[in-house]
């Protein structure tokens, strides 16, 4: 079948829809099958795989790092996507893409399925600060349930995020389809080149946070649990690897709370080379977003023998469980403090751990959720055709 895929982020903007997207993208054309992938122009040279269009954008004053495409400029290909004998459209972004979906979906005759990627009542606020959290709040409700009920069926990450959708009264059809890892990606790295690269010992104990440095990923609770960390291991480090809306604040906590020699930020890392080694450069991984719909950095870590430590918030619910390489903590001072000083001055528990979560994480394979997805859009175009043809009979009677 031939998917067009519509987006109103992808790489180079590093963040886990575009990992989503380029993960199944890679493993539905492995299966047989064609992608097209539309997404914003970033006004930059990008290495594009075949079948990827570019549409141009403008900047957003809220978030400088993404663009909002131009709609006008997707329904001028009109002509051109008439002609790709498209299967059915998996809209991925609720801005520009999904309202540009459904429009190509009615034009095109072609079904419409949705991603909800992002937990927007926990995360819309941090955006548009100006206005009351509780406004914000019901406002991502509103319009997640009016979009999620326009499309012919839903796709979700994780289980807590389907019930979230069914608690604001989203009655379409839905599957639970997380994005799966490419295991072959995660296998080798090097810790101890990365620990020199940077000028770690290579027996300081280091936590790891990956991922967007921003506001609802929860990292100024990680910093004031490192300062209480610091008290039994004084020379903890806890490495920050990624960039975003938050780092202004972060870097200021951190002077704040006196903690300048135990934190490093990175910045962003090359996925297929140098982040490897960063994964197994750490002792453990820690993580206290409320927003996560799945926690795709969490199975990466841990894909690769990292030791998790985490609250159990929306999708990491699925990951953190006893006997996965994992730990529940709370967010709470005392508790994750405890978690975390236990555990790292174990050794024997993170050797068990590590194994733990490597064998949890071989069971994430993408081509076991392509399938699933592929499951998916075979139904829904089997009963986008069945409808259809019976318009058709009630037409003619």
């Amino acid at each position: 079948m031939h998917i067009l895929m519509i987006t109103d982020v992808y790489f180079p903007r590093i963040n886990g829809v575009s990992t989503s997207i380029k993960t199944y993208r890679t493993a539905l054309r492995e299966m047989g099958h064609k992608v097209t992938v539309i997404a914003p122009d970033y006004g930059n040279t990008t290495d594009d795989e075949e079948g990827t269009i570019r549409i141009p954008s403008r900047g957003l004053l809220v978030d400088k790092e993404d663009r909002m495409m131009k709609a006008r400029h997707i329904y001028r290909m009109m002509k051109q996507l008439k002609g790709m004998e498209i299967d059915i459209i998996h809209i991925q972004t609720p801005f520009v893409a999904h309202y540009a979906g459904l429009k190509l979906s009615r034009i095109l005759g072609v079904p419409k399925v949705e991603s909800y990627h992002t937990f927007f009542e926990e995360y819309l606020y941090h955006y548009v600060p100006f206005l009351p959290k509780g406004l914000m709040k019901s406002v991502a409700r509103r319009f997640s349930k009016s979009q999620c009920n326009s499309v012919d069926a839903i796709v979700v990450p994780s289980t807590a995020m389907l019930e979230a959708l069914r608690g604001y009264g989203v009655a379409s059809t839905a599957e639970i389809i997380p994005t799966g890892l490419d295991l072959r990606r995660f296998k080798g790295g090097d810790g101890a080149a990365f620990r020199e690269k940077y000028g770690i010992e290579k027996d300081r104990p280091v936590l790891l946070n990956v991922g967007r440095v921003a506001h609802e990923k929860n990292i100024d609770f990680l910093i004031h649990v490192l300062r209480e960390v610091k008290e039994a291991i004084p020379d903890i480090l806890l490495v920050i690897v990624g960039e975003g809306p938050a780092e202004k604040h972060l870097h200021a906590l951190v002077q704040e709370l006196g903690l300048q020699g135990n934190v490093r930020f990175i910045g962003y890392l090359d996925r297929d080379t140098e982040l490897k080694d960063c994964y197994c450069a750490g002792d453990m991984f820690v993580f206290a977003s409320r927003t996560e719909t799945q926690g795709l950095v969490l199975l990466e870590a841990m894909a690769l023998g990292v030791p998790v430590i985490s609250t159990a918030v929306m999708g990491t619910r699925d990951i953190i469980e006893p006997q996965r390489g994992a730990i529940h903590a709370r967010e709470e001072l005392i508790d994750f403090t405890n978690k975390i000083v236990t555990t790292i001055n174990d050794k024997n528990l993170l050797e068990s751990l590590s194994t733990q979560a490597q064998q949890f994480a071989s069971g994430w394979s993408e081509q076991r959720y392509t399938q699933k997805m592929i499951d998916l859009y075979s139904g829904v175009i089997v009963e986008h055709e069945a409808h259809c043809a019976a318009n058709m009979v009630t037409a003619k009677s």
